[in-house]
């Protein structure tokens, strides 16, 4: 088989049979469209072309066998068409139904809301409320969806350990968050209160609020277990972590393990985060680990909603589902247009 025969038959299959091929053999294959993934499939070298082939061939022969098995299923139990008057069947249970009983939304509808909200006097929600107050005394995990209001039992915290003239520890990630939250507090607490500590940035390093990269502080505690004390963490009070699922990092998960376990006994620890998927187990291991209690601290509504659109080669834009929010583990349905336009995708080689 030539280049441009097997150009026409990659771009002829599904896209999903072509990350099949790509799977083991182009890294991050998943995040790649069809048009880069046959690019990438053609740059093979000999050996795996030869072998893309092969599995070419196996592709079409299942396809010829499901085929072939759907047009027995037709022909021994013909398609006969439902009584308008006869009640449709339920969904099987976890299953949507994806009849057009749904009616699916348009465009104007999922972009409703869109916009600043109407002022409205502030109220801390319950669970704000007893992650505030659970840390006089213990460590807190907040595991809450994003926009949820995390950043405020923050503030709290801190305003409270200022109060008693204790030194508090705000890490983030990412210099380009850290230098964010810096300019926060600052506005909020006072210049002269706040200071950061980054890889490349050091501003009022003895500020009673110090916002600094993970890392630094981890770097921090490690001079403090060798013996070169800093006099900061004579007076620590609080340290937050801030996008604590890090902890489960491939390769940066390790200082935030390092962190916790090095981290003053004196010290309160907050973690903050909203894609822990095991935040109850997390809490177990700070009990196991530190002579403190640990609270838990969970929410799970979403005060933003998640509303999803597709955006086709073509620049048209429609909603990706029948409904207007994204509900995690409800199920969902494709959008009429969107089912379309994938079809459309599929069958229709782009060149």
């Amino acid at each position: 088989m030539n280049h441009d025969d097997l150009k026409l038959e990659l771009q002829n299959l599904p896209v999903k049979y072509l990350h099949q091929m790509a799977r083991g053999r182009i890294h991050r294959h998943f995040r790649l469209g069809k048009i880069r993934l046959i690019e990438l499939i053609l740059a093979f070298p000999p050996d795996q072309i030869l072998a893309i082939e092969a599995e070419l061939q196996q592709i079409h022969a299942i396809r010829q066998e499901r085929l072939a098995l759907q047009e027995a299923r037709s022909t021994v139990l013909p398609r006969v068409p439902s009584s308008p008057l006869q009640p449709k069947s339920p969904s099987p249970k976890g299953k949507p139904n994806s009849g057009s009983s749904q009616p699916s939304i348009n465009l104007q509808q999922i972009l409703e809301g869109i916009g600043v909200p109407e002022p409205m006097p502030f109220v801390p929600d319950p669970w704000q409320r007893e992650a505030v107050e659970y840390l006089a005394h213990s460590d807190v995990i907040v595991s809450a969806p994003t926009g949820s209001g995390k950043t405020y039992v923050a503030i709290q915290a801190i305003k409270q350990a200022m109060a008693l003239n204790q030194t508090v520890i705000y890490t983030s990630p990412l210099k380009a968050l850290s230098n964010t939250k810096y300019m926060e507090f600052s506005k909020l607490f006072g210049s002269d209160q706040v200071g950061i500590l980054t890889g490349d940035r050091r501003d009022n390093a003895h500020a009673p609020l110090l916002v600094m990269t993970t890392e630094i502080l981890r770097n921090l505690l490690y001079d403090a277990a060798s013996g070169e004390i800093d006099l900061r963490l004579h007076t620590l009070g609080l340290v937050i972590l801030d996008e604590s699922q890090y902890l489960a990092d491939p390769e940066r998960g390790v200082v935030w393990e390092e962190t916790i376990i090095l981290c003053p006994v004196q010290s309160r620890l907050l973690l903050l985060s909203a894609s822990i998927g095991n935040p109850q187990d997390l809490a177990e291991w700070l009990k196991a680990i530190r002579p403190i209690p640990c609270h838990l601290v969970r929410h799970a509504k979403r005060s933003v909603p998640l509303r999803g659109l597709y955006l086709h080669p073509t620049g048209q834009l429609v909603p990706l589902f029948r409904n207007q929010d994204i509900h995690q583990g409800k199920g969902y349905n494709f959008h009429l247009e969107t089912k379309r336009l994938f079809a459309e995708y599929e069958i229709k080689p782009f060149v």
